[in-house]
């Protein structure tokens, strides 16, 4: 919350500085006036507040107008403003709609509407007839005084998304999905805020974009994704920009490239501004609607070759009703380009291949940056009682069930990245050894897996230190070569270094020193092939490289990947991990931190680049997506019936729906191999 105040009073800040430099700004101007050529019946309680349009599925020119009506439901009219039909949705005030949202294996229309006593509510509306049945699964209360609500089909997860703004500025996202008897329920997602009432929202389903209109403040833009980092931008300010006062309603009209427009309602001057989107939200000019108080809601729908804009009239002789203005005349009065009304329906694609998560764990109990690596320890009687080995960077570590539950924490220190390696000869037995950076000392935290137990025991011989003035990320590896087992970490300066990993006679471990190298800047992620005695290492702000994992080897490097010349790349280059396909072939997977997707290039020849995955939210479940990843773990191996191929583990940076402590998040390797056409072991 204080973040994002803090960029409010920023973005306000810097809008008061261009208001003072440019004077005009506060200036209004000449309104363009516009004839209407429709308008409704009056509501039949006399009240309206927003509309949406819904499009004939069977007739491109033709369509329904669904408008709130207060006390009396959802009122349908035909486009010459004929009332067909009520939907009773109690005391609703604010409408949208969603075609193609799949309904029991078929394409549907989806109203979201706005009962102010029993929040959220969904119709399946058909949009030849004008009809609709509810299909809410159960009550959805919201828990704040609401004002309006609008939906979002986000292209990335393909899930539905519910936002619900309110009078002290609350933006709260709902995750939509369909239960087990098709009908729809909601959970919530997120909140961000505005300082003061909100009182209108609207959202592009293809650029991501939310818009909020906070009535005596102006206009602000977020990202709608739930997984997408806070950052509000101002569009317009009341009284420093282009709005007199107070704003209302919001409307995105979409003619194509070129032609892509938000309108908001200019309430206190009784007209509405148009701004540019594809010119960064540039004021493009302002009009009026001849007779019309614009103060309350907007909708835009793609009727025909022109499209139209529907506006709540609240001083309509008669009472309430909604107008229509053709689109083509108020572009041709502001001297813009009309585009053509693009088709609404038909899903988005995805910009990369995306999983669910089917567990994660439970969050660490620190919030801020916290979690950070995993490792996964399989067990090799019984795959399923497997572990997830967790970094909590703030306090120590944890280990985790694969039903995501807590078995063991060990406040140790600072763990900053952790890793482990089989087969290590210890006291006369074969164990499981962990490794982790501790930050708090400085040193190498030593561990062994008891199998019985599923309990990490220290096995350090005493403080391992490591030299290094902040000891970050880690990896290990094991030499087909030597059977020597060695562990690297790197330093925040971008130094790395090696250390050989000894059993001692009293049944710990101690580390040697064997290999110093650098980089130009910082380092974290790494994985070693123990196949095939590669060292991967990612440069956060550079590159993926590739180098010899044995001590001899020095420091010669080549690259895999740069943040430069590869488009799917977005730093910080961060966690990276190895499936094993046997035979030196198989994937990399790394996180690209600053677009929360996974870049998978070939293990063999020279490693090149395949494609980008991303892990998004599963409703129904109730897990949200992974985001802002840094530490993930692959593993080949079967880990149960859940995951017979192996599996995929990711920390989740921004842990939202409902907002958490960071955590992981696990993903079957079937679903990875799916979505990518990958090959599974």
């Amino acid at each position: 919350m204080n973040r994002l105040r803090t960029q409010l009073l920023a973005t306000a800040a810097a809008f008061l500085a261009m208001a003072a430099a440019n004077p005009v700004m506060a200036q209004a101007p000449a309104a363009a006036v516009i004839t209407p050529t429709g308008q409704t019946q009056p509501t039949a309680q006399a009240e309206a507040n927003a509309a949406a349009f819904v499009l004939n599925p069977e007739d491109a020119a033709g369509g329904h107008i669904v408008g709130t009506a207060s006390l009396a439901g959802l009122e349908v009219y035909r486009l010459d403003g004929t009332r067909v039909g009520v939907i009773e949705a109690g005391e609703v005030v604010g409408v949208d709609v969603r075609l193609d949202i799949t309904l029991a294996g078929r394409p549907a229309i989806v109203l979201g509407a706005l009962d102010e006593r029993n929040g959220l509510r969904f119709f399946d509306f058909d949009g030849r007839t004008g009809k609709a049945v509810e299909i809410t699964a159960k009550p959805i209360p919201i828990e704040f005084a609401a004002e309006s609500m609008c939906l979002y089909r986000d292209a990335r997860d393909a899930n539905l998304y519910a936002f619900v703004v309110g009078s002290d500025g609350e933006v709260e996202q709902w995750t939509v999905f369909a239960d087990a008897t098709g009908k729809l329920d909601a959970r919530p997602a997120r909140r961000v805020h505005v300082a003061s009432e909100a009182s209108y929202c609207v959202a592009d389903d293809t650029t991501g974009d939310l818009y909020i209109a906070e009535q005596g403040v102006g206009i602000w833009r977020f990202a709608a994704g739930v997984e997408s980092i806070v950052e509000p931008q101002l569009i317009d300010a009341a009284r420093l920009g282009h709005i007199a006062g107070e704003t209302g309603g919001l409307a995105l009209q979409d003619g194509g490239p070129g032609a892509r427009y938000l309108i908001a309602s200019n309430a206190s001057a009784n007209s509405f501004n148009v701004y540019d989107r594809g010119k960064d939200h540039q004021f493009a000019g302002t009009f009026s609607l001849a007779g019309v108080e614009a103060a309350g809601g907007l909708a835009t729908g793609a009727a025909g070759p022109q499209g139209l804009l529907i506006a709540m009239d609240d001083e309509n002789e008669g009472g309430q009703n909604y107008k229509l203005a053709a689109w083509p005349a108020i572009a041709q009065a502001l001297g813009l380009a009309p585009g053509t009304p693009q088709d609404p329906r038909g899903p988005i694609a995805p910009p990369v291949p995306v999983v669910r998560p089917v567990v994660e764990t439970t969050p660490v109990p620190h919030g801020g940056d916290a979690a950070d690596d995993p490792a996964i320890w399989v067990d090799p009687v019984d795959p399923a009682r497997s572990l997830i080995i967790g970094t909590d960077k703030q306090a120590g570590l944890y280990a985790y069930d694969l039903d995501g539950k807590v078995v063991q924490f060990l406040p140790d220190g600072k763990m900053n990245n952790v890793d482990l390696r089989d087969g290590f000869k210890l006291g006369g037995r074969i164990v499981s050894l962990v490794a982790a950076s501790n930050r708090t000392d400085d040193t190498i935290a030593l561990y062994a897996v008891d199998p019985a137990t599923r309990k990490l025991v220290p096995v350090s011989d005493g403080p391992q230190a490591t030299g290094l003035t902040d000891p970050y990320g880690l990896c290990m590896y094991r030499s087909r070569r030597s059977g020597k087992t060695y562990v690297f970490i790197n330093d925040t300066d971008g130094r790395m270094r090696q250390w050989e990993l000894m059993a001692k006679p009293n049944g710990k471990v101690a580390a040697k020193a064997v290999r110093d190298f650098k980089f130009d800047t910082q380092a974290e992620g790494c994985v070693a092939d123990d196949e095939t005695g590669a060292l991967y290492v990612a440069e956060e702000d550079i590159a993926l490289w590739k180098m010899g994992a044995e001590p001899r080897t020095g420091a010669a490097r080549t690259v895999i990947a740069t943040v430069a010349d590869n488009p799917a790349l977005k730093d910080d280059l961060e966690g990276v991990g190895l499936y094993d396909l046997g035979g030196g072939r198989g994937y990399l997977v790394l996180s690209s931190q600053g677009d929360d997707t996974y870049a998978v290039f070939a293990r063999e020849g020279s490693n090149r680049y395949i494609g980008s995955f991303a892990v998004v939210g599963d409703g129904a479940r109730g897990i949200d997506g992974s985001s802002e990843t840094d530490g993930l773990e692959v593993t080949s191996r079967p880990l149960g019936p859940r995951f017979p191929t192996g599996a995929f583990i990711a920390q989740d940076g921004r842990n939202v729906a409902p907002a958490e402590a960071q955590n992981f998040k696990l993903v079957p390797w079937d679903a990875v191999a799916a979505a990518l056409k990958l090959e599974a072991r």
